[in-house]
């Protein structure tokens, strides 16, 4: 009981410290080192990464411009450049420009996807961490306390034996021999049930390190571990300040803020700006040369709101903001709630500690 209550003690403190027996367990540092490495859940938030980043670039600068060829004002009698002066061979070349800062504010928001992606790897990762520690305690708690069973059962063997004997000759009564009996299956129940713990957490851990579950990891013996003063307070701070995920919330919010600020030039027009040469052929009939045109066009879109689209953009903006700070709260309140439940269990196993020391 005091070994088990121990590493129940330590299994929670591994969740809100990382003490020094950890960092020097050379085992399962190799271990996390391994999972994260191979992790397919982390190289696919790499690349949704490397994807956010890409699309920065490709979303990001102006649309290629347009070349425009063309023939003007053909006769259809004779379809000759020659026979009439309106007639042309026109070539051309368009630009359309975002109104000037749009692109930029469209650069600020494809740029928090990127933030937002790294801030799930380092969630996940942490994720993984944690499970491999579980996992890896699982183990080696499983094990020495499998090694305990198996003295304590040879142990009652010997009992069971000697009071056997007893009983053949009279010396010990049938309430001696069932007792020893019963103390026996107990204990042969307690090491199947400590041998499947040994192959479940063996298993966990073989399947974050992509190998076949029947893989043995050695484990280290458990440490004592220091005395940890927790407190739920500091404990919210380190959350807001360190938590990936919380993180990963203001930026959404964050986002969704420099999203309201594009919105904001979709009541601004965009323009196209436009160059036109036109060159003609001497007229036949009178032998004229003609001269050559250039022409130059500015055009702007209207940005009219009609129904509402352009400040649909914003309002939906300004709701995201809400429902990222509501979402940031709520994150809070369960972990507020896991710390207090966490701390409250870290105090029980003391006491107890203390009652089977």
């Amino acid at each position: 009981m005091k070994s088990k209550l121990f590493f129940f003690l330590l299994i929670i403190y591994a969740m809100f410290s990382n003490y020094s027996a950890q960092e020097n367990n050379e085992t399962l540092q190799t271990l996390i080192q391994k999972a994260v490495e191979v992790s397919p859940k982390l190289k696919m938030l790499e690349a949704k990464k490397n994807a956010s980043e890409a699309r920065v670039s490709a979303n990001s600068n102006l649309p290629d411009p347009t070349l425009t060829l063309g023939l003007m004002n053909l006769p259809t009698n004779s379809f000759s450049f020659t026979q009439e002066p309106m007639t042309g061979k026109m070539i051309g070349l368009s630009q359309a420009v975002p109104y000037p800062g749009k692109l930029g504010a469209a650069e600020n928001v494809l740029n928090k996807d990127a933030e937002i992606t790294q801030e799930e790897i380092d969630d996940a990762k942490n994720e993984i961490i944690n499970n491999i520690k579980q996992a890896y305690y699982d183990l080696s708690f499983a094990r020495s306390a499998l090694g305990i069973a198996e003295k304590s059962k040879s142990n009652l063997e010997r009992i069971s034996a000697v009071v056997r004997t007893k009983y053949t000759v009279s010396e010990a009564s049938q309430q001696n021999l069932i007792q020893a009996d019963v103390e026996l299956t107990k204990i042969k129940d307690k090491i199947a049930e400590l041998k499947g713990k040994v192959s479940s957490s063996l298993s966990t851990l073989n399947s974050y390190l992509l190998q076949n579950r029947d893989t043995q990891i050695e484990t280290e013996n458990l440490s004592a571990i220091n005395s940890v003063v927790l407190n739920i307070n500091e404990l919210n701070k380190t959350a807001k300040q360190n938590r990936p995920f919380l993180k990963g919330i203001e930026l959404e919010k964050n986002k969704s803020e420099l999203m309201e600020n594009l919105a904001d030039y979709e009541y601004y027009p965009n323009f196209n700006f436009s160059v036109q040469y036109s060159q003609r052929d001497k007229i036949t009939a009178t032998n004229t040369p003609l001269n050559d045109f250039v022409s130059f066009v500015v055009g702007l879109n209207l940005p009219i709101n009609y129904g509402g689209k352009k400040s649909a953009k914003v309002q939906e903006s300004r709701i995201m903001q809400k429902m990222y700070a509501n979402q940031y709260d709520a994150a809070l309140q369960v972990l507020n709630k896991n710390f207090g439940e966490a701390l409250s269990k870290i105090d029980e196993l003391k006491e107890r500690e203390k009652l089977n020391s």
